[in-house]
């Protein structure tokens, strides 16, 4: 009984010429008038036929029949492939809408621009290939869709974001506040998280809008909604890195002290590590160097050039007479970090130019041209360039903690060599030093008292990299785990880091691999290792990327946008900044249909 009725409920091929069915997606399908019966009987499919179709081809042979079957199959695949044709033609739109918005988003363009690259599109369309201009006709790239796409792309980096925070072993996070246009301030806070695989993923976890104070407890209150709204646990919070603002610093009522407080109610076990940012820090060690008398002369200088339009003008007319390398002389803008020394160089490189034009002005340029002022503003000169080149070697995305510390290490090195070097009166690397010591008498060049500079550079060095050198034992075991000493490693590790030791294979993966790539071949039976390494590669060493995004958010919320709202702003923000994760298009414009958008609507 159950196979006659499995047979009776299976299509047979013989059906198509006798009743005009075929079999479309396990359902029976009406050739004539598409049809679909519910169920796969001769009995219902009979029926059909009879009652709707039998009058019209019942005077039809079988020859005819499978002729007339043969030619609705084909009008039914036809049929299909346009319908597929169409769905495919409406995703491919709605996904080119998608990556438009990302687009716009990146460049910091208004969302209305999306009105303006459509515009562009049909005039091209209208050149190259008028036959699709219907379907670039139903991309809908208005002000309102391109909002609402920016929101979708930064929802779905944020759901993807949460799914990876569920297999972080360690995260460290990166805080910074800045104010917009429209003087709200902006709390960033960046998530640095390491899995078990040791795989890295650093992205911006949130970006709040502060409409009151913006004290320690406020700041901790957010930070707190950020933590909790991904559904991190606390107790693999490792690490904390801050710009060093009493906010967000301070033991008591600062972010520091009030996180460690929290970490503490939540029964964390883990001690977490604070840092203040790296290139902040670099920066304030320059001011040891109590040179501002020179670098204020040369602000003076520049601004009477640069303030006056007749004067700038004339002064850019005077180099190109002169046949200078140079057009212009820069601003010195005290918050970028490399403006400082762009300037000294350019003014050192055209400072006769500079005497020459500001005499013509009718200006004394006696300070300008003692013999003092040109050997103060050669060293400062040199010594900001080695600044600014230690700046850049910090600066960037995905920069390991160790290598930072080294970089700076190395610095620390070089300014005992060259404080040595210049006592003996050969300053072979401050090429502006040599250019005016060559100028002058060498018994004039005070060597001593740079010497002495480069001595008191280096001791504000270690004052403020202090918390760093008590965690090189640390940071050994990620740069160089076969050079530690076992005695003075945590003893949690020391077992581990003996068998790693003494593993000569694991010697060789790190010689060919490196110590970059080498931490995801720590074996799994050295978790406690594994565990370590993957705190210290989860810490943040400076506060780079929230800099980094401020300025996205200057270039983004200007004066001349500034009532784009807190969500907008941050959803702009979100896709600009990702950076281990990409938007899920595809996934996206599943669940999207097909609008097609006017070319009229005003912004």
């Amino acid at each position: 009984m159950a196979k006659r009725k499995a047979e009776n409920r299976s299509f047979l091929d013989k059906w198509e010429a006798e009743y005009l069915f075929t079999y479309v997606k396990d359902k029976p399908v009406c050739l004539v008038c598409g049809v679909n019966v519910a169920v796969s009987k001769e009995y219902n499919i009979r029926r059909h036929y009879e009652t709707k179709h039998h009058d019209k081809y019942k005077d039809l042979d079988m020859t005819q029949r499978s002729q007339k079957v043969e030619e609705m199959k084909r009008s039914l695949v036809s049929q299909q492939n346009m319908f597929k044709k169409a769905t495919s033609q409406s995703e491919a739109a709605v996904k080119a809408s998608y990556i438009v918005a990302a687009e716009i988003a990146k460049s910091a363009r208004p969302f209305n621009e999306g009105e303006f690259v459509k515009k562009c599109m049909m005039k091209v369309c209208d050149l190259v290939c008028p036959e699709k201009k219907q379907a670039f006709s139903n991309v809908s790239l208005s002000r309102n869709t391109v909002a609402d796409r920016t929101c979708d792309l930064a929802t779905n980096l944020y759901d993807q974001l949460m799914e990876k925070g569920k297999d972080f072993v360690a995260f460290s996070l990166a805080v910074d506040e800045s104010c917009d246009a429209s003087d709200t301030a902006q709390l960033s806070v960046f998530i640095r998280g390491v899995d078990s695989n040791l795989c890295v993923t650093e992205e911006l976890l949130g970006f709040k809008s502060m409409h009151g104070t913006t004290t320690g407890k406020e700041i901790l209150e957010e930070v707190s909604k950020c933590v909790t709204e991904i559904k991190l646990p606390w107790d693999k919070l490792v690490g904390l890195t801050t710009d060093g603002a009493p906010a967000m610093c301070g033991k008591k009522s600062g972010l520091v002290g009030m996180v460690r407080e929290k970490m503490r109610e939540e029964n964390c076990a883990g001690e977490l590590t604070v840092y203040h940012c790296i290139i902040h820090q670099e920066s304030l060690c320059a001011k040891a160097l109590k040179m501002e008398h020179v670098m204020t002369t040369v602000t003076q200088v520049v601004n009477f050039i640069r303030a006056k339009g007749l004067n700038h003008r004339q002064f850019k007319f005077f180099l190109e007479e002169c046949g200078s390398e140079y057009a212009d002389v820069p601003y010195h803008t005290e918050v970028r970090w490399l403006s400082r020394g762009k300037v000294l160089n350019r003014c050192f490189e055209l400072r006769e130019e500079i005497c020459q034009f500001l005499e013509t002005k009718g200006k004394d340029t006696a300070e300008l041209r003692e013999q003092k002022f040109l050997c103060e503003l050669a060293f400062l000169c040199d010594i900001s360039s080695h600044l600014d080149a230690l700046n850049l070697q910090l600066q960037g995305r995905g920069r390991i903690i160790t290598d930072m510390y080294a970089a700076v290490r190395a610095f620390k090195t070089k300014l005992c060599l060259w404080e040595n070097q210049m006592l003996q009166g050969n300053p072979c690397y401050f090429p502006c030093c040599q250019t005016i010591k060559a100028q002058i008498s060498t018994a004039v060049f005070p060597c001593a008292q740079f010497a002495e500079k480069l001595s008191v550079l280096a001791a504000e060095f270690s004052r403020r990299f202090a918390d760093f050198d008590v965690q090189k034992c640390r940071f050994e075991l990620l740069s160089n785990p076969f050079a530690v000493d076992v005695e003075n490693a945590p003893t949690n590790i020391q077992m581990e880091l003996i068998e790693l030791q003494c593993n000569d294979t694991l010697k060789s993966k790190y010689d060919a691999v490196g110590a970059a790539q080498f931490p995801r071949f720590i074996p799994d039976t050295m978790p406690q290792l594994r565990t370590q390494v993957a705190q210290m590669l989860s810490m943040f060493g400076s506060t780079y990327l929230c800099e980094q995004l401020f300025s996205s958010m200057k270039m983004t919320k200007t004066t001349h946008r500034r009532r784009l709202t807190d969500e907008h702003l941050r959803s702009i923000l979100r896709i600009s900044s990702a950076q281990s994760l990409s938007p899920d298009i595809d996934e996206l414009a599943s669940k999207k249909r097909c609008q097609v958008s006017g070319l009229g609507t005003s912004d």
